[in-house]
């Protein structure tokens, strides 16, 4: 087994915990012990680090530097903004007289120092390529019969490139791949790459449920019986806010949201009722029919 350190963020952690539990019933067939950071906090999202950049640069110092203590020099994450900020952060502390400064406060605080060299690692990024794709082609026993499924890599992922250094963000395949791999179908639409409006929802709700509809729109116009994001926030947005964005358009949408955790979790065989599957807003019922699995647990 892989020991990794295990950032789960905050709203996997809450609202939409169904993610944490997936990912945690699905790291052993992946190979994985995961090492749950827990003297942790929120990574700070986009908020703080639009109101207080260096506020924000001590807040993902002192996660690297819990990550560090245990002895890890890998922390895995399940969210996109969490990964983009905890990189970011970790790229920063790179120089050695800003790391110097960040390790005093974070000392005079009581907290953890941060060393460097801790590598900040995304859930998709370990499973899409190499070994880890082909871990996931052996445990995917439970095939997702061609199940055609939109991939939605949102915003903060794949940009800035030159930070997270994974793929081309304009031209992205590795959610495409792992679809494959679980045996479903990849449906190809233009707005897989664009924001899911969650950023502007308290403040401008009109233009971010606009920004919601789009890629559910366009997914189910090129056949998509699911979609799949890689991202507490967009899972949240495009599955508890859909309702909020049909009623908005005047439309009927009505499509389920994998997070991938999930998607992969189900191929593998695991219980809907492990990956609590009865909590999302948008039913999975259709989806679980479609794959003959019988819908777990009381929402």
């Amino acid at each position: 087994m892989r020991r990794i350190a295990y950032y789960k963020g905050c709203l996997a952690g809450l609202s939409a915990h169904e993610l944490d539990s997936s990912t945690r019933a699905l790291a052993p067939k992946l190979g994985l012990e995961l090492v749950e950071l827990e003297n942790v906090t929120c990574c700070g999202a986009g908020d703080i680090q639009t109101a207080d950049p260096d506020y924000a640069l001590h807040l993902n110092a002192r996660i690297l530097a819990e990550a560090e203590h245990a002895g890890l020099d890998e922390v895995l994450t399940i969210c996109n903004v969490c990964t983009l900020n905890l990189r970011q952060a970790a790229w920063q502390l790179t120089d050695d007289e800003l790391r110097t400064r960040v390790n005093e406060n974070l000392e005079r605080s009581g907290a953890r120092t941060y060393s460097g060299g801790v590598e900040v690692t995304h859930l998709l990024w370990l499973i899409a390529r190499g070994e880890g794709l082909e871990r996931l082609k052996e445990i995917a026993v439970k095939k997702l019969d061609g199940l055609r499924v939109a991939p939605f890599y949102g915003c903060q992922l794949l940009r800035p490139s030159k930070l997270m250094g994974f793929e081309d963000p304009d031209r992205p395949s590795s959610l495409e791949a792992v679809i494959e791999a679980c045996g479903g179908e990849p449906v190809d639409y233009p707005a897989k790459t664009l924001c899911c409006g969650f950023p502007i929802l308290l403040a401008r709700e009109k233009t971010s449920l606009a920004e919601l509809a789009r890629p559910l729109e366009q997914a189910l116009e090129a056949g998509a019986e699911a979609m799949v994001s890689s991202c507490p926030l967009c899972h949240l947005s495009l599955d508890a806010w859909q309702k909020s964005a049909e009623r908005a358009q005047g439309k009927k949408l009505g499509l389920p949201i994998f997070h991938l955790s999930q998607m992969i979790a189900l191929a593998a065989g695991l219980e809907p009722v492990q990956l609590e599957l009865s909590r999302h807003v948008v039913s999975m019922g259709p989806v679980l029919a479609r794959l003959e699995s019988p819908l777990g647990g009381e929402r």
